[in-house]
């Protein structure tokens, strides 16, 4: 075992799954006097022994659990049940670990072989032979996991229990058990996976796997966001529904005028249809996303659907700039302006760049898309354990940093930025042509309500903390669910005045 940690280290990640199967061959098919067989390195322990076919079952302790008080019973490893066949000692875990193992266990290997069965018990100390999740770290460095000769033991209809120890309170991060999946990975021998696990926590620094399969088990664990508090999730979650149908309505009811007078649309026109169907497919998206990823469903039409999702909200952001953009040109060189298939290359950076890095990450590793837990409190703020909502959407926190909220942040500084230049333009132009007064205000307003709906709602979402989290909450939700709508609005409001203007410039021509 030595050996094989040192060659290791010097050959290449596709060699592990050799080097582990290697070991665990020869666990199987050891000869040993006694009922069990204990080996350990430094970062490797290895506990092997032989089970009859009248196996009811067998619990498994390491010897640290003696310093945890709510544990009951059991000195050293091998701490069976009354019923079991063995009691063992072996493994010298710094953090308790425990194993269950049901008596459905041994039930299928022996209707085809009925002689003495082996199985394997074998803790990393250290996950370099596995790959690392890029959006968790594993809890304690610790994988466990189990063989059985004679076939793969899966489909249990009673699980195989695996407890995780933390020597500190797990409260504010989320713990996901998982299983370790070979061939799930293009660039690995193998992937983590959540399949045929189920997490449950029945103490602050306890984490309770239950899995139908044997293999090798981890947990992954990684900082979790402010809780929402769950006497709010029913009316922010009625808010969602309502406000996100009704931008639906809104932007379809939109669209549908626009192609109804496409023959009057210029290119402002059009950007800002491409923008209304940038928040119809967001909304779309949004109000599917919590129904995919109930526990029966998850898998790939959630990871499709939360990248969907992502790609809905970027090309909503770049639509936004786009328009903060349009509107610098416009104001800026004075309504003189023309660039070549202007829209066209616009639609191309608005639909294509988000589209581009979407694909991107899915082929780089899918797993950051797919049911993203949100945790939640009590009324005292405290954190419930596994209580919580999940929904499809982005996994890990890098991407989720930066491809939205820093993209979101430099889309609602750029479109601020553009309102304050865009405001102080229309006053010095309001000061100087005092007959336009009248005219100028409504610009002015027009300019606030553009912007203002294309950026400064954003920015509530990095107010997501300390006193702020209550208001924010609600007050983001609102707006950002009824974003369709306000453009809805603001497209009536530019309509109506694109009218009014025709109906003057003709009055006016009939009068001369």
């Amino acid at each position: 075992m030595e050996r094989m940690e040192m060659a290791a280290r010097s050959r290449s990640l596709t060699s592990f799954a050799e080097l582990i199967h290697g070991l665990e061959s020869r666990l199987l098919n050891a000869s040993f006097g006694g009922h069990n067989l204990t080996l350990r390195t430094h970062t490797i322990q290895t506990l092997a022994f032989k089970l009859g076919c009248n196996f009811t079952g067998l619990s498994l302790r390491s010897a640290a659990l003696e310093q945890v008080p709510h544990v009951r019973g059991g000195q050293g490893l091998g701490v069976a049940r009354a019923s079991t066949p063995e009691i063992l000692r072996g493994l010298k875990a710094q953090v308790p670990l425990a194993m269950q193992f049901p008596a459905e266990l041994t039930r299928d290997a022996c209707r085809v072989h009925s002689r003495e069965l082996s199985l394997i018990c074998i803790c990393f100390s250290n996950t370099r032979f596995f790959q690392k999740d890029i959006n968790s770290s594993v809890l304690n460095n610790y994988v466990l996991g189990a063989q059985l000769s004679h076939g793969q033991v899966s489909n249990l209809s009673e699980p195989v229990n695996i407890s995780f120890w933390h020597n500190q309170s797990l409260e504010g991060y989320t713990v996901t058990c998982v299983f370790w999946k070979e061939g799930a990975s293009k660039h690995h021998w193998g992937a983590w996976s959540t399949e045929g696990c189920r997490t449950e926590q029945p103490s602050p620094s306890q984490v309770l796997c239950r899995c139908n399969h044997l293999t090798y088990f981890a947990v992954l664990m990684q900082l979790s966001p402010a809780p929402v508090p769950a006497e709010l999730l029913a009316p922010l979650t009625y808010i969602s529904l309502v406000g996100c149908s009704i931008s639906i309505v809104a932007a379809l009811l939109t669209i549908l005028l626009h192609l109804h007078a496409r023959k009057q649309s210029d290119s402002i026109t059009r950007i800002h249809m491409n923008l209304h169907a940038s928040v119809l497919l967001l909304n779309v998206a949004f109000l599917l996303s919590p129904v995919l990823a109930l526990p029966p469903v998850p898998g790939p039409a959630c990871v499709a659907l939360a990248a969907t999702l992502h790609y809905a909200l970027l090309s909503c952001l770049t639509w936004m700039a786009i328009e903060g953009f349009n509107l610098y040109l416009l104001l800026g060189r004075v309504y003189n302006i023309y660039i070549r298939r202007y829209v066209l290359k616009l639609c191309a950076l608005g639909w294509g760049g988000p589209g581009f890095l979407v694909l991107l990450l899915l082929a780089v590793k899918s797993s950051v898309y797919g049911p993203h837990r949100i945790p939640l409190s009590d009324s005292q703020g405290n954190s419930t354990g596994f209580q919580s909502t999940s929904i499809c959407w982005v996994r890990d926190p890098w991407v989720h940093g930066v491809l939205v909220m820093g993209f979101g942040g430099l889309t609602s500084l750029f479109n601020l930025v553009v309102l304050a230049w865009a405001l102080r333009v229309l006053h010095r132009l309001r000061a100087r042509e005092k007959a336009l007064g009248p005219r100028a205000c409504w610009d002015t307003v027009t300019v606030l309500g553009l912007t203002v709906l294309l950026g400064t709602t954003w920015t509530l979402a990095f107010f997501s903390f300390g006193v702020f989290l209550l208001p924010q909450l609600f007050l983001f939700t609102t707006f950002n669910s009824l974003y369709g709508f306000f453009l809805f609005l603001w497209f009536c409001s530019q309509r109506c005045r694109s009218e009014a203007e025709m109906e003057a410039s003709s009055s006016s021509q009939m009068v001369h």
